[in-house]
C-alpha cells in the first residue's frame, strides 16, 4: 500500500548508461555539476516543466525544464 509520503510511490528514472551521458553533457554545457545535471535529466525524462532547486540558476531554462529557487523572495 503507498501512502502519499512513501517513496515508494514517486515515479522513478533508473540510472544508466545514456543518463549519465545525457548528464555530464547538460553539466558541461551549463556549467553545473553533474549531480544537477542528473537532476535535470531525470526532471526532464519525468515530463516535468518546473523543477523546485536552489542550487541552479533561477528562471532558467535546462531544455524543457525551468528551474525554479522557492526560497527567493517575490
Amino acid at each position: 500500500m503507498c501512502w502519499w509520503t512513501s517513496i515508494a510511490c514517486s515515479p522513478t528514472v533508473p540510472t544508466d548508461y545514456p543518463l549519465i551521458v545525457s548528464a555530464v553533457e547538460i553539466s558541461l554545457r551549463h556549467g553545473i555539476s553533474y549531480w544537477d545535471g542528473a537532476i535535470v535529466v531525470v526532471a526532464e525524462a519525468l515530463e516535468a516543466k518546473v523543477l523546485y532547486a536552489e542550487d541552479l540558476n533561477h528562471g532558467q531554462r535546462y531544455g524543457p525544464v525551468r528551474a525554479v529557487n522557492p526560497f527567493l523572495q517575490a
